[in-house]
């Protein structure tokens, strides 16, 4: 069988490709949960790795959980109650604890329907691009159920907490537009543009000293739910490590020099 993920690399930009289009993505397989541990630890322990693409084949990003697995209660979703909560915490959970410990900026490109936790699987990335074609659906009250995967803390950091409200208790999806109008995405672009314009933030994004960068997504992280006085005590205490990197040293340099800088990541 094809990897659950394919990982590709241009220069310093990495892509990862859901590759289950015969179930429309889904993130629920044990496949898929291991495919995204290796891939987020390849890329943590890569220096030279500066940003993330995440995107999909097929005409949807995800459709989340995998719904007949719910009807034949198999796999994670069987067993009793105790064995479905660890169903959920060894399973589909491990995909936001590994996301949310990436170091490097996540971009997702959404080419289609992001469902249940397909949705909250664009959530959990750093940045989001949709294709006109793309809708997004908090859709777990429709199958009876709750957000199992951290929709319920994702979704309110990105849209509020009444559009989240309004999303989750009605279940109903939100096309590319609305996502936009909302902040759930920061532009909609035509299907065939898509991995250009994410391509194009992405190589925006790996301008910069890779070092820097994770660091900073450190510290956007902490910041949602640290007081500022702790945030501001990391941020000296980071800040005084990058000001002794060579990437620093090399971006004054070029600046003053007027040329553009040569990063190493070190």
């Amino acid at each position: 069988m094809s990897e659950a993920i394919e990982v590709r690399r241009d220069g310093d930009v990495v892509t990862w490709t859901l590759n289950r289009p015969e179930t429309r993505n889904v993130i629920s397989e044990p496949d898929m949960v291991e495919a995204f541990e290796r891939a987020i630890a390849a890329v943590n322990g890569d220096r030279t790795a500066r940003v993330v693409v995440l995107t999909a084949n097929g005409p949807a990003f995800s459709s989340g959980g995998n719904v007949k697995h719910m009807r034949d209660r198999v796999g994670m979703f069987g067993g009793a109650p105790a064995e479905l909560r660890d169903g959920y915490r060894q399973g589909i959970q491990r995909i936001p604890r590994a996301l949310y410990h990436c170091e490097v900026p996540v971009i997702a490109a959404v080419n289609g329907p992001a469902v249940g936790a397909g949705c909250d699987l664009a959530l959990m990335c750093d940045m989001r691009i949709a294709s006109t074609a793309a809708t997004f659906a908090e859709s777990f009250v429709k199958l009876g159920i709750i957000p199992g995967d951290g929709g319920a803390w994702l979704l309110p950091r990105a849209v509020g907490l009444a559009r989240a409200a309004e999303m989750a208790f009605t279940g109903d999806a939100v096309d590319a537009v609305t996502a936009l109008d909302w902040g759930l995405v920061s532009r909609v672009v035509e299907p065939e543009k898509l991995l250009e314009t994410a391509y194009g933030l992405a190589r925006r994004v790996a301008l910069n000293p890779p070092q820097a960068l994770r660091m900073t997504k450190k510290l956007l992280r902490e910041g949602q739910h640290q007081s500022l006085e702790s945030l501001l005590e990391l941020s000296a205490s980071m800040q005084a490590l990058a000001h002794h990197t060579r990437d620093h040293q090399e971006a004054v340099a070029a600046m003053l020099e007027k040329r553009t800088p040569d990063f190493i990541g070190e």
